[in-house]
């Protein structure tokens, strides 16, 4: 079967899985997530991913791949168990798909209902993370939409193995597998973007470079997951001690993470805390790269370059600059940032009002690690990426963000010539919901 046909195959499943109560669906994912946990699966998937890392290995010594890259490829018991604790989190949660979000009387016997539904077929491109597999996956499944996607070329087994699983799991409960293809070409991502016909929607995970290429090559819309440049400001009043804590998990809990936090902004009334910052980092073993009035305060500290302000290290390393106070941070975040995860650690609530109120981006923190910007801790179950787009939907994608609704009116007989002057008059009563 060539691609297309293929396609059309997971239209006609999706319908499939939408077709599903909420309580097949979730069974659907506990299964998924039960079978993740057997032994011999494991085995075969971490063995996958080994294989993965062998080849990265040799990569990232050719200088063929940046060594941030093998980081996220890596797949441990700890991210499997994560991802296992996604799906199980997906299928406790309430039933979304057929919700009654508007329920109304337009007239006595002309009610009107607006309910969610799939978008439908759902294209899916990332890189690296195989456990996003699993997250897209079970999304999918919990949004009643069918999946095509692809992953880089670099976890090309682990992706296969963990596709295998679901398929089965897909099969096991009369579910047509073509539910989930796995593309592995880049020039089938290609012949799928000219699919506006078949495909609801693209989720692009990648950087902004990839994404500008899927736009332009596509009629699909798309939903973006694009570079994660983050800040953390340190502001006057700012608690040294918090802000340390802060700034070290901020940088060093997953430093290949698309939330964490690549630039340190610092006002001079916060030098305490920055200091503490400074040296938790360094104990830390994270590379320091400074502006001229930071360098200043720290002479030993690297010299920062425009491009610093520009870059997404996914490493243990950060960039630090001196701002005159909030306004200035704010126009710094608003030139160089992403529009994903910026945070201010302050104990002025005015301060932080201004700065949630101000920042342009999917997520704003005040006195938190902007590493909490992640759909399992948001309590999503998972996401299907992190939308620094405002259309469709912003920030960690879960469920809400893969659906979308129909009207649906139901009436005795009424047409619209009936109602105006001298007619019939719309009561637009609202109903409980049912």
């Amino acid at each position: 079967m060539d691609l297309r046909e293929i396609i059309v195959a997971t239209r006609a499943a999706a319908k499939r899985l939408a077709a599903l109560t909420g309580d097949e669906r979730g069974r659907l994912l506990s299964d998924l997530a039960a079978a993740l946990e057997r032994p011999a699966i494991r085995q075969a998937v971490l063995a996958a991913n080994a294989e993965d890392m062998g080849r990265a290995t040799a990569d990232v010594a050719a200088g063929r791949m940046p060594e941030p890259l093998m980081k996220r490829l890596n797949l441990d018991e700890r991210k499997l168990d994560s991802a296992v604790e996604g799906l199980r989190q997906l299928a406790a949660m309430p039933e979304l798909v057929g919700r009654v979000t508007t329920h109304r009387e337009l007239d006595e016997g002309l009610i009107l209902k607006r309910v969610t539904c799939p978008l439908g077929v759902l294209g899916v491109v990332f890189e690296a993370r195989p456990e996003a597999l699993v997250q897209i996956t079970g999304l999918g499944w919990k949004s009643g939409n069918g999946l095509v996607v692809k992953g880089g070329r670099e976890a090309r087994s682990s992706n296969r193995a963990l596709c295998e699983v679901a398929r089965e799991v897909l099969v096991a409960h009369g579910i047509d597998p073509r539910a989930l293809v796995l593309l592995e070409e880049r020039a089938e991502v290609d012949t799928l973007l000219g699919m506006h016909d078949l495909v609801e929607m693209m989720i692009a995970r990648g950087s902004s470079e990839f994404i500008r290429h899927v736009r332009s090559k596509s009629r699909i819309p798309v939903m973006a997951h694009a570079d994660g440049i983050c800040h953390l400001f340190l502001h006057d009043g700012a608690d040294a001690q918090k802000a340390a804590h802060i700034a070290v998990d901020s940088k060093c809990s997953y430093p290949a993470a698309c939330n964490s936090v690549e630039t340190l902004l610092w006002e001079e009334s916060a030098a305490a805390a920055l200091d503490a910052c400074v040296a938790a980092l360094i104990a830390a073993k994270v590379e320091l790269r400074g502006c001229a009035e930071t360098i200043k305060r720290y002479p030993s500290m690297a010299a920062a370059t425009d491009a610093d302000w520009d870059t997404e290290y996914c490493a243990p390393i950060l960039s630090i600059k001196r701002v005159a106070g909030l306004d200035e941070a704010l126009d710094h975040i608003q030139r160089h940032g992403s529009r994903h995860t910026d945070a201010i650690v302050t104990e002025d609530a005015g301060a932080a009002q201004k700065f949630l109120a101000s920042v342009d981006a999917a997520c704003v923190f005040h006195n938190a690690s902007t590493r909490f910007s992640d759909g399992f801790r948001f309590g999503l179950g998972a996401e299907v990426g992190i939308s620094t787009d405002k259309l469709h939907a912003r920030g960690p994608v879960g469920v809400e963000g893969l659906l979308t609704y129909r009207w649906l009116l139901a009436g005795n007989g009424q047409a619209t010539g009936d109602y105006g002057p001298g007619g019939r008059r719309f009561t637009h009563r609202d109903l409980p919901d049912s």
